[in-house]
Formats: structure tokens, C-alpha cells, sequence
């Protein structure tokens, strides 16, 4: 059993039944389970849609969220309060319902109405092509910022520049603040990487790119999403160390990197290249590389 056949496991017996007389190559090729409270589970396959007859109510979806967390709420409770949850081996779950705001902040999701469930892969080799743009000819380590909307593969893409630069004898640390690019659990990555690869997990990344640089002596630092100002200075303290990044950012353009927090970053080319990926005609194309 794959790591995310366990996840199939959680739902109700009925669509557990459905999910499993899919065929194999379509079940392995899951992206995403969109379950709705009282219409058809959706599912996302090979860049095509399967609607399940099965629905769940408000129990199901209750009782789902419940197998996902392993009936661990309070672990999850800061996370709930975001929006998602990030279960073992990485894959991420989004909540909908009902926000509950205390002191103008999200405190927790109630009469929880929908949930998405992405499947976190490994693709072994997807990075191959694209090292030469991470280590120059003298073996001199870059910093590169990884740009796409949702869903096109920047965390997969990620997770391979790691094994692959631990493979040439660098040593990689990661801030995996939603765990979902080592995908650890009880301190064990369930993915392929090489002997130097430290990982983080679970901490917010600005403070965890400082300490890395404090505590693990990293060449280059890899995490997931930056978008604000206090995730652009981590960016600099580890450029004023002697640290290369390569980072993922959510955006379709030059402009979108211009309107968030790492506008200033791009502005002083800490970037030494921008790749942007696609999802055309599969997630993980690249679709431009920039110089910074």
C-alpha cells in the first residue's frame, strides 16, 4: 500500500469501496480528493475530474477529519485555525466551515463544509535539468526562487533539488514550516533524500532559516512559500552568511513577486535565477527561466 492509499482508509466504508475499484494507474495518479458536506466526493486524477456517487454529511466529514488527524485535534489546532492541516507523509489537507474569530483573529473552522486533500508526491529525477541553474561551473552554490500558482509542483520540484544536491556532497537544511516538504513523521522523512539533508519541521521558516544557520552550518537552506517581509529578511541573514536559498513562492508573473513581501529581494537581485512553472501541459513544466 502506497502512503496515500492509507489516507483512503479514513473515509466511509462506501466511497472507501468506490475509491478502490478504480484502477490502479488511475488511483495512483490521484492529486486531489474534494469532499463536500451532502454532494459527490470529487476527484482529481491525471489532469481529469471523477465524481464519486458517494456523499458524506456532516458526521462523515466530522468523523473523516477526525481519522485524518488520528484524533489528535489539539496537535492540529493552530494549524485548523489557518485553514489546513498537513497529515503524515506531507499531503496537505484544506478545511472550509464556519470561521470562529476571537480578537480579530481565526481561532478555529466549526461546521466544517468541504475539505481538500492533496496528494504530496515523489518524483525522483524531476529536478535533474534544472541543477545547473543551482551550482554554477565552479561548483559555487545559487539562490534560486521557484514561482507558480497552486498545484504546478513547486514542492516536489523542492523536495528533488534537495536530494540532489545532497547527492553532490552539499549540505542541504530545510524549514519545512508545513511539513509537507520532508513529509517527517516521529522524526523519519518517508522520501528519497541523500546523507546531508537536515530538516526543520514543523517551524515557522523565518525563524527556522536563523536557526539553521546557528546550529547546523547549512550551504544552502531550501523552504517552501515565503511571502513576507519577515521571510525576505530571513532570505538576507542567510545571504550575510555565506548561506545560498532556494525558496517557492505563489504567483504567475513578475508582477505577482512585486506586489508580496519579497519585492524587495528581487529589487537588490538576491535571486540569482526565477523559474516559473505551469501546469500546461502537466504540473512541473517550466515555463520561464529569469535571470534575477
Amino acid at each position: 500500500m502506497n502512503h496515500f492509499e492509507k489516507v483512503f482508509q479514513c473515509f466511509p466504508v462506501s466511497i472507501r469501496e468506490e475509491i478502490s475499484g478504480l484502477p490502479l494507474g488511475m488511483r495512483e495518479s490521484i492529486e486531489e480528493i474534494r469532499v463536500y458536506r451532502d454532494r459527490e466526493v470529487q476527484l482529481f486524477a491525471g489532469g481529469k475530474r471523477i465524481s464519486l456517487t458517494g456523499k458524506t454529511d456532516g458526521q462523515d466529514m466530522n468523523n473523516l477529519l477526525n481519522n485524518l488527524m488520528k484524533f489528535s485535534y489539539y496537535a492540529y489546532e493552530e494549524d485548523i485555525a489557518r485553514g489546513f492541516i498537513t497529515i503524515d507523509g506531507g499531503h496537505r489537507v484544506g478545511i472550509c466551515g464556519k470561521a470562529v474569530v476571537n480578537g480579530g483573529r481565526v481561532s478555529l473552522i466549526r461546521d466544517v463544509s468541504s475539505l481538500n486533500i492533496r496528494c504530496s508526491k515523489e518524483v525522483l529525477g524531476c529536478s535533474d535539468r534544472l541543477v545547473k541553474y543551482a551550482v554554477d561551473s565552479c561548483g559555487k552554490l545559487r539562490n534560486l526562487l521557484i514561482v507558480s500558482p497552486p498545484a504546478c509542483g513547486k514542492t516536489t520540484l523542492l523536495r528533488d533539488i534537495a536530494r540532489n544536491l545532497s547527492l553532490l556532497g552539499y549540505k542541504v537544511g530545510i524549514c519545512d514550516e508545513r511539513s509537507e516538504i520532508a513529509g517527517m513523521s516521529a522524526g523519519i522523512s518517508r522520501y528519497t533524500f541523500g546523507t546531508m539533508v537536515d530538516v526543520l519541521d514543523g517551524c515557522p521558516k523565518a525563524e527556522g532559516m536563523c536557526m539553521m544557520i546557528r546550529s547546523m552550518s547549512p550551504q544552502i537552506i531550501i523552504t517552501d512559500e515565503i511571502s513576507t517581509e519577515e521571510d525576505a529578511a530571513a532570505v538576507r541573514a542567510c545571504a550575510g552568511s555565506g548561506v545560498s536559498v532556494i525558496a517557492s513562492a505563489h504567483g504567475s508573473s513578475m508582477e505577482d513577486m512585486k506586489k508580496t513581501g519579497v519585492r524587495e529581494l528581487l529589487e537588490n537581485h538576491i535571486f540569482d535565477y526565477l523559474i516559473f512553472l505551469t501546469n500546461r501541459p502537466r504540473a512541473g513544466t517550466v515555463g520561464e527561466v529569469r535571470c534575477g
